[in-house]
């Protein structure tokens, strides 16, 4: 999942962006309001990540900003500002959830999952199709009744990208947007590399290709 992460503060910015990569997110990172919206404008994003205390623009004006254009994307609004009238108004402008600096990654990783899950229409944790079932929090799959087995960071990105949205079939470039960010090279098979390694694990049929436009998983039964 490809997240956009808006911040100024540098130490913070990189801790985040790092922490994220790590996570398995392809994370892309701007540090003022009026890019954020410009990159918003002209790239696909699963969730942002905005800081409140921005130069030139103020995080709430960017938080109406998006919602006017998208009411869909979800979005964690991550600030010092810890007063209830500022988390109020974040909260009614339209954020998703509201987490104040200072704050432990692996709480954040877990509030971004469960918005996730809240946008996607699931209480469960676990993104499944009918036959292969993956857990975002151990990044771990199976195929019907069968063990979980572990994945990689990039073969856990590619199954994800495709679970949460079975049946829907995702191009190369889609793929390639959902799985890399900004400044990380991709190599010409990498993809094609992926599938046959997540096929490797859970069987050929688990993810199927449709000549001449992407890959997909079936849609839920």
């Amino acid at each position: 999942m490809r997240v956009l992460l808006v911040e100024d503060d540098r130490m913070i910015g990189e801790e985040i962006q790092g922490a994220l990569r790590d996570a398995s997110y392809a994370a892309d990172w701007v540090k003022d309001g009026k890019t954020a919206l410009t990159t918003l404008a002209g790239q696909h994003y699963d969730l942002v990540l905005l800081d409140l205390g921005l130069p030139g623009k103020d995080g709430l004006e960017v938080l109406t900003g998006i919602r006017a254009k998208d009411e869909s994307i979800p979005l964690l609004i991550i600030t010092a500002r810890d007063g209830l009238n500022d988390r109020l108004r974040g909260l009614d402008g339209g954020a998703d959830d509201y987490v104040t600096k200072p704050f432990q990654i692996a709480e954040l990783l877990a509030r971004m999952r469960a918005v996730l899950r809240r946008r996607g229409g699931t209480a469960t944790p676990v993104l499944s199709n009918g036959v292969v079932s993956l857990d975002p929090a151990t990044k771990e799959a199976s195929v019907n009744t069968g063990p979980a087995l572990q994945l990689s960071n990039r073969e856990f990105s590619m199954l994800q990208a495709l679970l949460v949205r079975p049946g829907a079939i995702l191009s190369r470039r889609e793929l390639e947007d959902r799985i890399y960010g900004w400044g990380e090279e991709v190599e010409s098979n990498a993809i094609d590399f992926l599938i046959h390694a997540l096929r490797r694990k859970l069987g050929n049929e688990v993810i199927k290709n449709v000549r001449g436009a992407g890959w997909m998983v079936s849609k839920s039964a």
